[in-house]
C-alpha cells in the first residue's frame, strides 16, 4: 500500500486558523463504516448517536508550554528549544534551533523566567538532551518562561490559550492537543453522562511526531513515533464492564486510540499499563477494544489518515472526506469533527 494512496486535494483556504465561537458548534460529519453512508450534523447533536452502556474514552493530557526562546550564555545567539520528552526531574530529550548553535557543553538562558539549561548529549536524531537549572517548581517556571505550541499549518495567534486545550485535560506534557477533544463542554459531556454513557479517562502524551510526514513512498516502510501513555486501573474496569454488558467503545480522537488498541493487543482483557507505544495503525488492521472513533480530519498523506482508514476502509473516507470539501467542513487542529460507528 502507497503513502500516495491516503491524498486527497485540500483547499488552503478551509485549514482552520482559529476555533469556532462555541466548541459544540462545530460540525459533525457522522460516516457508517460498513455501509460508507455519511451524514451531515453538529457536534451538539452527538449524544443522538449514543446508547446507554457506550462507554467514550477520553485523552485527559494538558498541552505544556513546550516552545521556549533562549539565549545562548556565551554569543546572546538566539535559540529555540522544544521539549519533547522528560526523562527525569530536571532533563528532557529536546528539538534545538538551530541545533547547529547547541551543541554539546553549551549553556542556554532564558531572561526573565529563573531559568538555565545546559546540553548534555547530542543524539544520532539531532535531538539535545538538556539538563535545566532553576529554583521552585518546574510548572510555574515553565509557565514564564515557554509558550503553547501550536501546530504549523496554524498561522494566526490564539487569543485564548485554553481553547487548545480540552475542558478535562488535567495531566500536563503533551507538545499538541488531543484535538477530537476540543469539541466537548463541560455541558455535553454532562448530557452524555445523564443519557446513562460513561466516559473513561486515559493519558497519551502527543509528541511532535504526530506532525511528522510519511516520506516513505511504501507506508509499511514508515518509522513510527513513540508516545508515552498511561492506562489506569479505572479505564480497564470500565472498558471491561462495558464489553460484557454490549456496550460499545468509543474512542475519542486518534491518540486515545493508540493507547487502547496497544494495550488490547497484549490481552484481551484490558489491564492496567504504562509505557511507551509506537503502535502503527493502518489498513489491514483488525481492531482488539474500540468499535466507534471520534475524530478530527487529518492531513493527507498522514498517519492519522491511514489509521481512520483502516477503521472504516480508505474508499469511504476518501469520498467522506470529499464530501467535506464540497461542503466546506473545517479542517485539522481547530477544524470539525467526524463520528464513525
Amino acid at each position: 500500500m502507497k503513502t500516495h494512496d491516503f491524498y486527497y486535494e485540500l483547499p488552503e483556504e478551509l485549514i482552520a486558523q482559529h476555533p469556532v465561537a462555541t466548541r459544540s458548534d462545530s460540525r459533525l460529519l457522522l460516516l457508517d463504516k460498513k455501509t460508507g453512508e455519511y451524514s451531515d450534523r453538529h457536534f451538539r447533536d452527538l449524544p443522538e448517536f449514543l446508547n446507554p452502556g457506550d462507554l467514550l474514552v477520553i485523552n485527559n493530557t494538558r498541552v505544556i508550554p513546550a516552545r521556549l526562546m533562549g539565549v545562548r550564555s556565551d554569543t546572546g545567539t538566539v535559540v529555540e528549544i522544544f521539549l519533547l520528552k522528560r526523562l527525569d526531574e530536571k532533563r528532557w530529550e529536546t528539538l534545538a534551533r538551530p541545533g547547529k548553535k547547541v551543541r554539546q557543553g553549551r549553556r542556554i538562558s532564558f531572561p526573565g523566567a529563573g531559568l538555565e539549561a545546559e546540553c548534555e548529549d547530542v543524539l544520532e536524531s539531532g535531538n539535545r538532551i538538556m539538563r535545566f537549572e532553576y529554583e521552585g517548581i518546574w510548572e510555574e517556571v515553565l509557565d514564564r518562561a515557554g509558550t503553547l505550541p501550536l501546530p504549523p499549518y496554524i498561522h494566526e495567534k490564539l487569543d485564548d490559550p485554553e481553547r487548545y486545550q480540552t475542558v478535562y485535560s488535567k495531566d500536563p506534557g503533551s507538545a499538541a492537543a488531543p484535538t477530537a477533544g476540543l469539541h466537548f463542554t463541560n455541558e455535553l459531556l454532562d448530557e452524555i453522562r445523564a443519557k446513562g454513557v460513561g466516559i473513561a479517562e486515559v493519558t497519551l502524551h502527543v509528541g511532535l511526531g504526530t506532525f511528522r510526514p510519511v516520506k516513505a513512498e511504501e507506508i509499511t516502510e514508515h518509522e513510527m513515533h513513540s508516545e508515552w501513555y498511561d492506562f489506569p486501573r479505572e479505564a480497564s474496569d470500565m472498558i471491561n464492564a462495558a464489553r460484557r454488558s454490549g456496550g460499545r467503545i468509543i474512542s475519542v480522537g486518534t491518540t486515545s486510540t493508540r493507547v487502547l488498541e496497544t494495550v488490547a493487543s497484549a490481552d484481551p482483557e484490558m489491564k492496567p499499563a504504562t509505557g511507551y507505544t509506537n503502535i502503527f495503525i493502518y489498513p489491514g488492521y483488525e481492531f482488539k477494544c474500540i468499535d466507534a472513533l471520534i475524530t478530527n480530519f487529518h492531513l493527507p498523506e498522514s498517519t492519522l489518515i491511514m489509521l481512520v482508514s483502516a477503521l472504516a476502509g480508505r474508499e469511504n473516507v476518501l469520498e467522506a472526506y470529499k464530501h467535506a470539501v464540497e461542503e466546506r467542513y473545517r479542517f485539522f487542529s481547530f477544524g470539525d469533527a467526524m463520528f464513525i460507528s
